[in-house]
């Protein structure tokens, strides 16, 4: 079996490695033409998460052709935004047969999109699934128990896709809401946020926990709205990846809030963008512009939307919670 790869960040690095205890024939695609360059000077992929050398065996490439023609399974691990792109990169080299799997988290920003939908948009395919849940990049590739949702309406790209990526320290339960799954994996960047924030104005974990539990709530009613199960929450991608997302120095939305809650001066705020990659920034914004769009009620994103992009006190945070209903 063949798998591909599009994208050698650190959470597609570390899929690759979880892949490879299972199966050998592993093509990565990259943009990068200094890492290509490396990969081809010590023949593996380096320095991608730190202390980890990818297993020889996993080849890398810049050509799409060279990567997804043949593939069995094509794993999309970009960041959203280039989710679309890709697609359409990629449609003349599949088959009908050929399994999509996006590990991407996000909502499409322009069109407010799910990554599912814009797949299917442009591959006309019903085998896409998607991959969500509690699992810090180097977590995985160190071979620690981690524990993912799989969600979509194909059986086939269920089984197969666990045929090669569950393994004897990763466990995929499956699902066929690709709705919630997908408002799970995006919202939480969002929520993670606002928990930095807090820990930025020194509040304990009692009052990170208050906002977790609000957003819980608030985060079931937006699946039910949306057409999705509202019982995913309680799913790996919805309360797992909530708690992992919102309570460690680790994710870049926490520290992103961090510096935030902090009072750090606009200019600062600015330069800590630029110098990451803080996803809840722009799903954010899809995320406020989707429930405008849909009339749909979500104080808490209207808050966090106000104090990251106006410029408002954090501290309204704080009486928000309080005086919630």
């Amino acid at each position: 079996m063949k798998v591909a790869l599009i994208g050698t960040g650190v959470y597609g690095v570390a899929i690759a490695t979880a892949i490879n205890k299972k199966e050998k024939n592993i093509t990565m695609w990259t943009e990068s033409e200094k890492r290509f360059e490396d990969y081809q000077k010590e023949g593996c992929i380096k320095n991608v998460i730190p202390g980890l050398t990818c297993p020889k065996n996993i080849k890398l490439t810049m050509s799409y052709e060279k990567a997804v023609k043949g593939a069995d399974i094509v794993f999309i691990t970009s960041t959203a935004a280039y989710v679309g792109s890709i697609c359409h990169e990629i449609k003349p080299l599949i088959t009908k047969k050929t399994v999509i799997c996006i590990a991407s988290k996000g909502i499409e920003n322009t069109s407010c999109s799910f990554l599912s939908d814009i797949a299917y948009e442009e591959l006309k395919t019903k085998n896409i699934a998607i991959i969500s849940g509690p699992s810090f990049a180097i977590d995985m590739a160190e071979n620690n128990p981690i524990g993912l949702s799989i969600a979509s309406h194909s059986k086939k790209a269920i089984k197969l896709i666990k045929s090669v990526l569950e393994n004897d320290t990763l466990k995929l339960r499956d699902t066929n809401d690709l709705i919630g799954v997908q408002i799970c994996g995006s919202i939480k960047n969002v929520i993670a946020v606002a928990a930095g924030m807090l820990a930025g104005m020194k509040y304990p974990e009692s009052t990170q926990s208050f906002l977790i539990t609000e957003a819980l709530n608030d985060i079931k009613s937006l699946i039910a709205a949306l057409g999705g199960n509202p019982k995913t929450i309680t799913s790996f991608a919805g309360v797992g990846d909530l708690l992992l997302t919102c309570t460690s120095t680790k994710s870049r939305n926490f520290s992103f809030g961090y510096v935030i809650g902090a009072g750090a001066a606009k200019e600062e705020i600015e330069k800590h963008l630029k110098e990451n990659t803080v996803e809840g920034y722009y799903t954010l914004k899809s995320i406020y512009k989707l429930i405008k769009n849909k009339k749909i009620k979500m104080p808490i994103i209207d808050l966090i939307y106000k104090i990251v992009m106006n410029n408002e006190d954090s501290k309204l945070l704080i009486s928000f919670l309080v005086n919630k209903k």
